[in-house]
Parts: structure tokens; sequence; C-alpha cells
């Protein structure tokens, strides 16, 4: 499980499945994860039009890289959401729900963008993890 410690402190707005801050220890070790897409292993898109496969495929890329690393969702402390319509949050908070502990949810921000890489894709999605140094996860 993750060093990191968790917090939204008072006086900063409300959160809705994110915190406002995410403190790690210097004796972690950090895992950058690029952004994912709604590809599968051939790198065919996944899903074009349907925000929740598309994310649901993207948190199941981010869960293989991560594992590449011995790191697994418990360890992720930052997401950044990249998505092409605002109005589709309640779905992609929802998918995100089933992946990360939403008790101590990672910090988070969302950028609304005009398009991604290709027409069809709908979400990206990247992470930051910290694992303890003692990690053997495979």
């Amino acid at each position: 499980m993750t060093p990191a410690r968790f917090s939204s402190p008072d006086g900063l707005p409300p959160t809705v499945g994110y915190s406002h801050v995410a403190a790690v220890p210097a004796s972690a070790r950090l895992i950058f994860v690029s952004g994912q897409i709604a590809a599968d292993a051939r790198g065919t898109i996944v899903a074009p039009g349907d925000i929740e496969a598309q994310t649901r495929q993207v948190f199941r890329n981010l869960e293989r890289a991560l594992a590449a690393e011995g790191a697994a969702w418990a360890d992720v402390v930052k997401l950044t959401f990249f998505v092409t319509d605002t109005e589709q949050l309640a779905t992609v908070r929802s998918v995100r729900d089933e992946f990360v502990d939403t008790a101590a949810p990672p910090a988070s921000s969302l950028v609304k963008v005009a398009g991604l890489v290709h027409p069809d894709l709908l979400i990206e999605v990247d992470a930051v993890a910290a694992c303890g140094p003692e990690s053997t996860r495979q």
C-alpha cells in the first residue's frame, strides 16, 4: 500500500472522489504512467462513442502499467483526466470508483480538451504512484 498521506484541508472546496493533497515521503519509489487511452493490446480503439467502456479500458491499461512496475491502485497518489465531454463526468467517476480507494482517493486534476490524438477517443488518464522502497509486487 502507498506510503502517501491523503488529505483535504479545511478552507478548500469540497471534493468529489479525490483528495486535495497527497503527501509522499522521500523514501517512496515514484512511478509515472503516461496517459493511457481506450486502446487494446493491438492498439485498436475500444468502443468509439461509449465513455463508460472507454474509461474502463483506460483504467485497465493503467492497472497493467502499474503492475508492470510492482504497483497497484492502492499506490496511486495522482490522476490527471483529459476528457472531451464534461457532461459525462458522473460515468467517468463511477468507473474510477471501481478502481481507486474511495476512502482515501488520489489527488486528481481534470482537463476538458477539444480533442485527443484520435477523434474516436473520449478520455485519457495518466497516473503517479508511490511505493515503499520495500515493495516486491510484480
